[in-house]
């Protein structure tokens, strides 16, 4: 470290590679500790969260790997609370939470729960983690993805102080335990987003008592520098244009409209502008999401083109720009329901990517269904009579590239770190019995470069339950690029004693001990000609299983 003319500490350049490092060090910290800590296995086994660190002005400086689409949206949480309750009303152990669909996006089961960080009185910064709680009093248990207004999908929380100078606010704690199906689960996962908060809290505490406050804030000023010019260079190297890509959704739920996305990049100098004028308005059922999310899910597409390997910190996306209709399916207003908040995120990536194909070919990758193709399963567990919840996101195949075949059986664009279910888990924890889990044959578009492949996986239910499917993009599925030809979209099949059904959207539906439920997840769409495969690439498919 060194010092300027004006007497002031000033981070040299391995000091601030330092504190970059120690920054997303401590966030992965709080998110092992929040995972370890978590009482439901949607937190502890698919890893259904994210925590990031902020300095003292809400600016981001750290993040973990978990759901990408979550993190754009802990900055707007953190802004919140300090507009609400001001820093000068917080002191050491506080905690705050919200889950306010129009504030922070997503659906109201993510819960964003954060602290300030303070060393001698003084507030260096915050701490912030978002997690799925698996009940918050919902018209149905866990999530009613049939719901028509955010007042059916459970609590909907503004700004809250839950703990005070680090005792709980009895009153909040009850009625978050008092209007849950699940007391525990919603007490045992709060209590490791706390931890993960308080291991922020130590490690930053540490941290600044190395260093210094003028160090750290000449170290955070050159990282975010740094990230700024890197992205304008990235967008500088990229020829000057306007692209445009639409698609559709099947449907805003059963029985409903198709809801279109429409995605037009615009590329002049070093700045990006992205468009979804055009795009469907806010829908009469729950695929709707807050205009936080929107922003979120543009900045992960534009992340995943513009210098991908550098961290993303508050220096980021300040030469993107982007417009979104007022009262959109991507700008939603009270009371619009916001439960499935994401296909249209993941429909906009898709088309982000497919039409930047155009300016950057061997950046993108061709399309995937980007849907969550989300399973969940609700009941009384048989030996216990206490309520089960089982929901999963499940793997997709993603698009090929330039190169290479598409991934298969991975999560989607926004899922980042999430996971499917063991199966060792499931039929353990409720009454499920998992008959078949593979790769999905002939699912990935074919190309030169093949898409990746979908799964298949075929559920027995063991006692009577209610069955909830959420599996989209029949119509605009994993597009192929440059040549390659379209990936297989999803299927859901129903069979019980007496016949067997289609069931890619229903909500709550009985479904009686013995019933089986195959889920067939969409592939990746192929990039270039398919007749350009090679035959040692065709051979070594059909070897694997990958085609027949």
């Amino acid at each position: 470290m060194t010092k300027n003319k004006e007497n002031l500490d000033i981070a040299d350049p391995i000091t601030v590679e330092v504190i970059r490092n120690s920054f997303s060090s401590i966030a992965a910290q709080m998110n092992q500790n929040l995972a370890r800590s978590a009482y439901t296995p949607i937190i502890y086994e698919m890893k259904d969260c994210s925590v990031a660190i902020f300095d003292r002005h809400a600016q981001l400086v750290g993040q973990s790997s978990g759901l990408p689409v979550f993190l754009g949206t802990l900055g707007p949480a953190v802004e919140a609370v300090i507009d609400y309750f001001g820093t000068a009303d917080m002191q050491p152990g506080d905690i705050y939470l919200l889950n306010d669909s129009y504030i922070v996006g997503s659906h109201l089961n993510d819960v964003s729960v954060l602290s300030p960080i303070f060393l001698e009185k003084q507030i260096i910064g915050f701490g912030a983690s978002k997690a799925h709680w698996m009940d918050i009093g919902a018209k149905s248990p866990s999530s009613a993805t049939d719901s028509t207004e955010i007042y059916q999908e459970g609590y909907r929380l503004g700004p809250t102080r839950v703990f005070r100078a680090g005792e709980p606010v009895k009153n909040i704690i009850d009625f978050l335990t008092r209007n849950s199906r699940l007391p525990k689960a919603i007490w045992g996962d709060l209590q490791a987003q706390v931890a993960a908060c308080r291991t922020g809290e130590k490690e930053m505490q540490k941290l600044y008592k190395r260093f210094g406050m003028n160090i750290i804030d000449s170290a955070s000023t050159k990282i975010f520098e740094q990230s700024e010019e890197a992205e304008r260079a990235a967008i500088a190297a990229l020829p000057d244009g306007t692209w445009t890509a639409k698609g559709n959704l099947d449907s805003w739920g059963p029985g409903g409209d198709p809801v279109i996305v429409e995605t037009k990049v615009t590329i002049a100098g070093e700045e990006m502008h992205v468009s979804l004028e055009g795009s469907s308005p806010q829908t009469p059922g729950c695929l709707n999401c807050g205009l936080q999310q929107t922003i979120a899910g543009v900045r992960l597409a534009f992340k995943f083109v513009i210098d991908p390997q550098l961290p993303v910190t508050a220096g980021s996306f300040k030469n993107l720009h982007i417009s979104v209709p007022e009262r959109s399916v991507f700008d939603a207003r009270e009371p619009a329901a916001c439960q499935h908040y994401y296909p249209h995120i993941g429909l906009m990536i898709d088309l982000f990517l497919n039409a930047l194909s155009n300016a950057a070919p061997d950046s993108v990758i061709a399309g995937q269904c980007g849907d969550a193709m989300n399973i969940m399963f609700t009941g009384k567990h048989p030996t216990s009579n206490e309520l089960f919840v089982s929901g999963e996101a499940t793997g997709v195949g993603w698009g090929a590239f330039r190169g290479g075949d598409g991934s298969s059986a991975m999560v989607t664009y926004g899922g980042g770190d999430l996971k499917n279910f063991p199966v060792e888990v499931q039929e353990y924890r409720f009454p499920l019995r998992i008959h078949e889990y593979r790769l999905r044959p002939n699912s990935g578009g074919k190309g030169r470069w093949r898409g990746g492949l979908g799964l298949i996986r075929t559920y027995e239910v063991l006692s009577n339950a209610r069955l909830s499917t959420w599996f989209e993009r029949t119509q605009t599925p994993g597009r192929g690029l440059l040549g390659g030809k379209n990936g297989e979209p999803g299927d859901v099949t129903v069979t019980n004693k007496e016949n067997s059904w289609k069931a890619l959207k229903c909500a709550d539906v009985p479904v009686e001990a013995g019933t089986m439920i195959t889920i067939a997840t969409g592939g990746g769409g192929g990039f270039g000609p398919a007749e350009e495969r090679t035959t040692e690439a065709i051979e070594e498919d059909i070897l694997q299983g990958y085609t027949v």
